[in-house]
């Protein structure tokens, strides 16, 4: 056991003038299973570069332990997956990987495949089982889940549960559940570490900010009647203090020393008063810094002439001439919200694509009612570059209303002048979502529409699709969202 100490952290890039880290002190246990949380762009994965070494900053990180970082990069992707097992972790012995994998549910003759042929959640599992064979490393996990379907998740979470001695970044709040005892908080003004899983972070941070919500209110109020009382006092003060030299009623005169020790002790507390304004607005002052403001969205579907929008009716992609999964019959009517659930593999994204319109090979009849509009999130957003204004010109949006979406999922205004080429992975795909709420359809088609986006923005599409009852088709695997959101779920079986 030993720890990672990070005292008086500063970090900005050299092409920015804002910092991304500012003066940030904590230390963690190198035993702990830490999950890392935070809104989208503010410095998880900049922060795990620091560990790692990859740029310059002012303040000091001491540990004893090596990093190592998840995904690994693999060069030569034809190689054999038992070569980059050797390459990952070259003091393992193969019997050792066995194990690991088959705790990951993974078979062993991968081994012997090249590792381009692996699906994406095979690579993840290999990769993760090779990685933590490093004895003593401490590995930095970033969003391991994005390749992963329901079941896989499952089996990774209980996997991590059973190691120790890693930091996770995740948005997935039934994945972090399942695998960690401390939560590292990256919040608006710093960093904070607590013991527990996520449920009981997101707890304890929500009842913290509700009693600085009600503290705030109180000190408004008592500032504001502070105030008037000390320029009530004053104005007493002056009035006591200007009879002076005026006279009594039957013109006996006043008695100066009497008015004059009963002005100073009206000023003296008007003074006092003063004092306590003050530590009442330092103490307001250092309230609500780490509120997360999620503001609601807004969504208005078309209403379609009929109930039903679209059929399938024994449909399944076909692949060098098999059925990619089982025959699937579904209709889908206004007010479905229909999740696609199966393992990866099974033919969901193709499902979707042949719904828009797309030449795929297929068995069975898919009928798309007419005139039916469908607005799309695709799953990956890796491609977008260039400007927001161009983005909108293009997919003929209202600009100002896209970028009020954005801004509204946590995306700052300063990000808004920024090339999409320099966004982080969920900022990017938040592009995609906010294009599809300028867009009114029938019918709503997200393609793992949470894949990187933090999870106060999860909780605000949930809010979103419960309050404006779209007709959507989704594939998504997060299961706290599904059990929002899904009026029924739809098995997918090879």
């Amino acid at each position: 056991m030993s720890m990672i100490q990070v005292e008086d952290l500063t970090f900005s890039y050299p092409s920015s003038y804002d910092n991304i880290f500012e003066h940030v002190s904590f230390q963690i246990d190198t035993d702990w299973k830490l999950g890392f949380v935070g809104r989208n762009g503010r410095g998880k994965t900049t922060f795990l570069s620091l560990l790692l070494g990859k740029y310059e900053y002012q303040g000091r990180i001491r540990s004893s332990v090596q990093f190592d970082y998840f995904p690994y990069p693999v060069e030569d992707r034809e190689r054999m997956t038992q070569e980059i097992f050797c390459e990952v972790c070259p003091q393992a012995e193969e019997w050792e990987l066995l194990r690991e994998l088959s705790h990951l549910e993974v078979r062993e003759d991968v081994l012997w495949r090249p590792f381009s042929t692996l699906s994406n959640g095979e690579q993840t599992k290999v990769l993760l089982a090779a990685l933590f064979l490093n004895e003593g490393h401490f590995l930095l996990i970033d969003e391991p889940t994005n390749h992963l379907d329901a079941r896989a998740r499952a089996v990774v979470s209980a996997y991590l549960n059973r190691k120790k001695g890693f930091i996770l970044v995740s948005h997935d709040r039934c994945f972090l559940d399942g695998c960690v005892d401390h939560i590292l908080s990256l919040n608006r003004s710093n960093i904070e570490v607590q013991r527990g899983n996520y449920s009981s972070w997101f707890a304890n941070f929500q009842r913290q900010q509700e009693f600085e919500l009600a503290q705030n209110t109180k000190l408004k109020r008592s500032i504001s009647e502070m105030q008037q009382a000390a320029r009530q006092t004053t104005r007493w003060s002056d009035a006591v203090e200007n009879s002076k030299n005026g006279a009594r009623t039957g013109g006996v005169k006043a008695d100066k020393g009497y008015i004059g020790h009963k002005a100073a002790k009206m000023m003296q507390r008007a003074k006092n008063i003063e004092t306590r304004r003050q530590r009442a607005i330092e103490e307001k002052s250092g309230l609500l810094k780490n509120l997360e403001n999620t503001e609601e969205l807004k969504l208005f579907p078309l209403r379609y002439f009929t109930d039903t929008l679209v059929t399938f009716s024994g449909v399944a992609p076909v692949f060098d001439g098999k059925e990619v999964c089982r025959p699937l019959s579904l209709v889908v009517r206004q007010g479905d919200r229909i999740v696609l659930d199966g393992r990866n593999g099974t033919g969901k994204t193709s499902l979707l694509k042949l719904l828009l319109g797309q030449e795929i090979p297929h068995h069975g009849t898919l009928t798309v009612g007419s005139g039916v509009v469908i607005s799309y999130v695709p799953q990956d957003a890796s491609w977008l570059t260039g400007s927001l204004t161009d983005f909108a010109e293009q997919s003929r949006i209202d600009e100002s209303l896209f970028r009020a979406i954005l801004h509204k999922m946590g995306v700052s205004r300063m990000q808004f002048e920024k090339d999409m080429a320099d966004y982080s992975a969920g900022q990017k795909k938040k592009v995609l979502l906010a294009r599809s709420l300028c867009q009114r359809a029938h019918l709503y088609v997200w393609d793992e529409p949470l894949n990187y986006i933090d999870v106060y923005s999860r909780m605000q599409i949930e809010a979103l699709i419960q309050v404006f009852s779209p007709a959507m088709i989704l594939v998504e695997h997060d299961l706290a969202f599904q059990n929002a959101v899904a009026t029924k779920t739809v098995p997918v079986f090879r």
